[in-house]
């Protein structure tokens, strides 16, 4: 699941004051080609392999590619007094996930897929839908989403700026993960390169089942 380098921006545009897609684009900002030879560690310049864990610098708003030296240094809050965070590897279920129809309709997503994730820039929930174009943003007020996470308290317990909501609405249901932020970068990635036409095309919609197949993998119920 973990890619060989900083993921693509995804998002476009550069307001005054910087909103969250503008934040999420910087994130990934630097993206260099996939599994690029002479890939190196981001803080201190060891030659890393195209599977390398991310730091977040957290008040830059990006993801540096990693040695697990630097990567283990920076797992504690402790480190660095915030300003670097390692981003978790690890994937979880939510069985029994709680939400509803009209609370998903309320996030404004125009797809069945969407990820949420608290934004320490405001202490704020923030939604985003892959898209053609990238990662687009639910600009709608997301007060229902505090009463799924009321109803789901698991989902408060993420760390911010790093862990991320990974929703996918299925006929009568939807699948919930708690995933690192890079894997919903990943789909976005995804999502960009493969959509085709009005509705996606085949491809990109048997490469998302795969995503979800390897998420589902790892996650730990």
């Amino acid at each position: 699941m973990r890619t060989s380098s900083a993921l693509r921006s995804l998002a476009r545009g550069k307001p005054a004051r910087p909103g969250p897609a503008e934040v999420l684009g910087r994130f990934t900002a630097g993206e260099r080609a996939r599994g690029a030879p002479g890939e190196r560690c981001e803080l201190c310049a060891v030659p890393i392999g195209v599977n390398h864990p991310h730091v977040a610098d957290v008040p830059d708003h990006r993801l540096l590619c990693t040695c697990r030296p630097c990567y283990l240094l920076f797992s504690t809050t402790a480190a660095s007094r915030g300003h670097y965070r390692a981003v978790p590897e690890t994937y979880r279920s939510c069985p029994g996930f709680a939400m509803s129809a009209g609370q998903w309709d309320a996030l404004g997503i125009p797809v069945a897929l969407a990820f949420l994730f608290r934004q320490s820039d405001g202490d704020k929930w923030v939604a985003f839908y892959p898209s053609p174009g990238g990662a687009t943003e639910s600009l709608l007020d997301l007060a229902g989403w505090d009463e799924v996470v009321a109803a789901n308290p698991v989902l408060g317990a993420l760390v911010q700026d790093v862990e991320a909501v990974l929703l996918r609405r299925t006929a009568d249901d939807f699948e919930c993960y708690l995933v690192p932020i890079d894997a919903c970068y990943e789909l976005v990635g995804l999502v960009r390169q493969y959509w085709q036409g009005f509705a996606g095309g085949e491809e990109v919609w048997q490469r998302i089942d795969d995503f979800f197949a390897r998420v589902r993998d790892r996650s730990d119920d």
